[in-house]
């Protein structure tokens, strides 16, 4: 493809006659256009932070209170400025200038504003106070006790009406920071069913002394930060277990979301990419105005706000490779996405005449992208492989190569896009007739693809297929699975449904005549000079190929029972599953290991995540059990163990966790120049069993009972132990759940296939222990 024609807005020639200016009125016009799109989203996002800035109150609610308390004064004869002026008027000659009617006005605005600003920190402060309860989690599941229901009508009632996005993030209350006694109590409690009595003794004697000595200094240091920062955990946790790994990010880090599992709504592979993303850009534009509904969770349909503040960062936002840390690069506006297919790069805008481009408009300039016959560039093709491999050589390549010229320019039209669109060139998607290997390669393509047609650096990838099947690829730094998971539901749901497609696969509308096509990137990266580009960038190629071979990954569409049937035993679908996992590995490996699974803080202001240790001493009862004990027992044990399961789960959400407390604790030990054995031997214990439920969020955007066929796949990401098992599952509607199982094939350990098995055994040997089928005759 020709690159396209750049807008000029003036042209001129000088000639024997003084010089001939041209103007170009079109270039002008879309300046002008794109003057009044920015000032319009200055506009918005100055009003938006008034709203948020002032929540729970409200600018209508200070005009009723000033119409008001005028009326009131006016009627009542009171002077509204409380003697304020009169005392004034004393030193200064106020009363001269001001008419008395002009001081009644102006003594009512300010009194009646201070009055109005006083009932909103009131508010404010009350809701910060009631959302720092959390007894709520600790209700029986299905039913509330009476303060629980009084604590929902206050939280309610201080709330104020219709909240943005991020309205609540001033009321949501800090992080606490637990106390060491606590930590390293359920520390050993969690390492107890690990270890053998001497290896126990002697865990036990480095925790008690760490209790006793460094652990109340440490601490000190953790609650002054807690006193001064938004939250004293999710700074350090983004830096040094994210941006600060030196390793590859693509496995290592980033993870995917698939499609719908059974149908695709179009083949074709352009009009896939018009809808989503037009449905992409479309939530942008909600995300840019606050319009998207407060995240929260549902309790009995009631709901409890959780922090929004990683939304902030999910569009225009690139990881910038350092030499001994990363940074996240964020631009406030961008008005352009950046497009591989088959080794070319494009920059597409998605704006034009001041406006959003159609669906069909942008399937338009994907099929001048899929229609383009050129050769890549020298070196273009395997570029993004950089972003693949390991970061220190990308850093050192970035700054050599690619900080001047076209390189530069090119560079930051991939790194400042609002995300990046792979267009893949295979063709991926669930096949009944062989659904294992089909679905294996599609988590597989997802994860890694080709380990250069992706820029895993983005804060997210679209990949299109061949055939019409998508997914994204996302970096895991800026945000955690749940909020990219909101956005793709958003995605899904609108594609087939609200925006459609004709009748043979388009997107409805029809092209743009004057629509500028994209526009090539120019790259220069030539083969021979002293410190050789491309090397580096094989080098990188043949580092993520190796950690992409090495995957091992499968998908289980698990759909023998699911949801519906787990509530009729009485268990909690979370803690069947994470029971039936460590029953699977004990028959998988013949041992336990320290299991993680993830849990959220976003309670909290800026909260991110923390670890529920999975693996107890009454789970490890339980899977003993069923090798060889009666059904009662074994039922007896697992109510137990998924009693035990979810009180862990609910000290994770409300701040009780213990892992990102012994983080911080070693980071501050570390800064103090403190050796501490406890921390260091916790901190380097394997999580060889990696576990993470994708939610279903938005329920009343999937239809699932009418529309079965439109289900998602969930996602999933890599191996965390060289020889351990990455477990990510989602559970859909009442009968489905979607396992994706990685490990590595060097190890000789693991096996993905083979723990899909014994997942799937260990789930219905579980469910048989209810006898379900028997009851069900009996009555």
């Amino acid at each position: 493809m020709a690159e396209a024609h750049q807008a000029v807005a003036f042209q001129f020639t000088v000639t024997p006659d003084g010089i001939d200016l041209h103007l170009c009125h079109e270039a002008l016009r879309q300046i002008y256009l794109s003057g009044i799109h920015s000032w319009k989203k200055r506009f918005i996002r100055f009003k938006n932070g008034v709203m948020t800035g002032v929540y729970p109150g409200s600018p209508s609610g200070l005009l009723v209170v000033l119409v008001g308390y005028m009326s009131t004064t006016k009627y009542a004869k009171i002077d509204p400025s409380l003697g304020m002026f009169t005392k004034l008027s004393k030193h200064l000659p106020i009363s001269k200038y001001v008419t008395e009617e002009g001081q009644r006005v102006v003594g009512g605005v300010l009194i009646g504003t201070g009055l109005w600003i006083a009932v909103t920190f009131v508010m404010r402060n009350v809701l910060k106070y009631l959302l720092s309860w959390h007894g709520w989690m600790f209700n029986r599941h299905g039913s509330l006790n009476l303060k629980t229901k009084i604590w929902l009508v206050l939280v309610k009632l201080f709330s104020g009406p219709k909240p943005m996005l991020y309205s609540f993030q001033s009321s949501l209350p800090r992080l606490p920071v637990p106390p060491v006694k606590d930590t390293v109590r359920r520390y050993l409690e969690s390492a107890r069913p690990l270890m053998d009595d001497e290896q126990y003794k002697r865990m036990e004697g480095l925790a008690k002394d760490f209790e006793k000595n460094l652990g109340p200094r440490l601490q000190w240091y953790l609650k002054l930060k807690s006193w001064w920062a938004s939250n004293y955990v999710s700074d350090w946790w983004e830096e040094y277990i994210y941006l600060r790994g030196r390793g590859p990010i693509m496995v290592n880090s980033n993870y995917y979301a698939m499609d719908f599992l059974y149908v695709i709504p179009t083949t074709r592979q352009a009009a896939r990419a018009g809808n989503s993303i037009h449905a992409i850009m479309m939530y942008r534009r909600k995300l840019d105005r606050a319009q998207i509904k407060p995240v929260s969770l549902y309790l009995l349909e009631k709901r409890v706000p959780l922090c929004s503040a990683q939304w902030e960062r999910m569009f225009n936002t690139s990881r910038i490779p350092g030499l001994e840390t990363d940074v996240l690069q964020h631009m406030n506006e961008s008005k352009h996405i950046a497009v591989y297919h088959k080794g070319l790069f494009y920059k597409v805008w998605m704006f034009y005449d001041g406006r959003l481009l159609l669906p069909r408009e942008i399937e338009q300039q994907f099929e001048r992208i899929l229609a383009d016959k050129s050769e890549p560039q020298p070196g273009e093709e395997l570029l993004a492989a950089l972003t693949a491999g390991d970061r220190v050589p990308w850093a050192k390549a970035r700054s050599q190569f690619f900080s001047r010229g076209k390189n530069k320019q090119s560079l930051d039209a991939v790194e400042k896009a609002a995300f990046f669109v792979s267009l893949d060139d295979t063709e991926q998607r669930y096949d009944p007739e062989n659904p294992v290997q089909s679905l294996d390669s599609y988590g597989k393509s997802l994860l890694h693809g080709k380990c250069h047609d992706r820029w895993f650096d983005k804060s997210f990838n679209l990949i299109v297929f061949k055939n019409g099947t998508m997914g994204l690829n996302a970096e895991h730094s800026w945000a955690d699975a749940p909020v990219v998971s909101h956005l793709w539901e958003h995605v899904l749901s609108s594609d087939p449904v609200r925006l459609g497609y004709t009748e043979d696969g388009h997107c409805k509308g029809n092209p743009h005549p004057n629509l500028l096509g994209p526009q090539r990137l120019q790259w220069d990266i030539p083969e021979e000079v002293t410190s050789n580009c491309q090397a580096v960038i094989s080098s990188s190629l043949k580092v993520a190929k190796a950690l992409a071979d090495d995957v091992d990954m499968h998908i289980i569409p698990f759909n023998d029972f699911g949801k519906g049937l787990i509530k009729k035993c009485k268990t909690s679908p979370d803690g069947f599953i994470q029971i039936a996992l460590q029953l699977a590995h004990f028959r998988d490996k013949g041992k336990f290991c320290l299991t993680y699974e993830a849990s959220m803080t976003r309670l909290f202001r800026e909260g991110r995540t923390e670890t529920v240790r999975s693996c107890t001493t009454q789970t490890c009862d339980f899977v003993r059990a069923m090798m060889n004990d009666k059904r009662e027992e074994k039922l007896k044990l697992l109510k137990v163990a998924a009693e035990k399961h979810q009180d862990l789960y609910r000290l994770a959400m409300t701040g009780d966790g213990i892992d990102r407390h012994l983080f911080c604790l070693y980071l501050v030990s570390k800064y103090l120049g403190e050796d501490s054995a406890f921390l260091k031997e916790v901190l380097s214990e394997p999580w060889r069993l990696s576990t993470s439920q994708t939610p279903l969020q938005q329920l009343d955007l999937f239809d699932l009972k009418r529309h079965p066929e439109f289900v998602t796949s969930g996602g999933g990401f890599g191996p965390v132990a060289d020889d351990g098992y990455g477990v990510s599952y989602i559970i859909l509607g009442e009968d489905l759940i979607n396992f994706h199982i990685s490990s590595k094939h060097s190890s000789p350990e693991t096996d993905s296939h083979r723990f899909g098995s014994n997942i799937r055994k260990a789930m219905l040997d579980i469910l048989d222990l209810f006898q379900l089928d028997n009851k069900a005759n009996n009555k």
